[in-house]
């Protein structure tokens, strides 16, 4: 089989974005009882998909106000160009995410980057929230996530010559260990550094576009 050459893999909750759409729905709408969820979260009370399901599924507002908040996602702009870079190089852009495609395809259309090939957990609006729609028997089903990133980026490493991964929390660590080239940010560089896994740091793509262009990935 004839290997493309290379795909650039992402995760999108505060990689791409500056902040998780979980924390913004919290933050938003939830208030004490987000907060208590999130706790709870943290102490390993619920798995990371039923803990999104849960708040995902709390929100208790129409679609078109959803949609609003989905449009108020902060995208890091410095994205942009690297994914520009990275087509022009030859390079496929691919986001991988645990949380849900419901909302990242809703700001992919409205960014005109609804060509980009999404790995998530399904969703849709029903019952005046976003619910989960994951199947088990999916190839890359997780217990844990939904979305089993490392299932997915080795099953891409049969079809690219050369991988490169960015993330920032801890379902990035399996696709850190596979990927030929590792951009981390924030805490992801610590959990990285237990784990002993090589990465270079960011905090947003500029750093990424600049370290692409050093290795002649990308041009200017």
């Amino acid at each position: 089989m004839e290997h493309k050459k290379f795909a650039f893999i992402s995760d999108f909750d505060g990689t791409l974005t500056h902040k998780d759409f979980y924390q913004m729905i919290i933050d938003e709408y939830l208030g004490e009882e987000g907060k208590e969820l999130y706790k709870a979260w943290r102490k390993s009370e619920y798995k990371d998909k039923d803990f999104l399901h849960k708040i995902y599924s709390s929100i208790n507002r129409d679609e078109g106000e959803i949609l609003e908040d989905i449009l108020k996602i902060e995208w890091d702009k410095s994205a942009d160009k690297v994914i520009q870079k990275i087509r022009e190089a030859g390079g496929d852009f691919i986001i991988l995410s645990a949380g849900t495609s419901y909302y990242i395809d809703i700001l992919l259309k409205e960014k005109g980057l609804s060509n980009i090939k999404v790995y998530s957990n399904p969703g849709e609006y029903k019952d005046r929230g976003i619910h989960l729609k994951i199947d088990k028997n999916n190839p890359y089903y997780s217990e844990v996530y939904g979305i089993d990133k490392g299932k997915v980026v080795a099953d891409l490493k049969r079809k690219y010559s050369y991988v490169y991964y960015a993330g920032d929390s801890a379902p990035d660590i399996p696709p850190c260990k596979l990927a030929d080239i590792c951009f981390a940010k924030g805490k992801l560089q610590g959990m990285l550094q237990e784990e002993g896994v090589n990465f270079i740091p960011m905090s947003d793509y500029s750093d990424i576009e600049k370290s692409l262009f050093e290795k002649r990935v990308i041009e200017e």
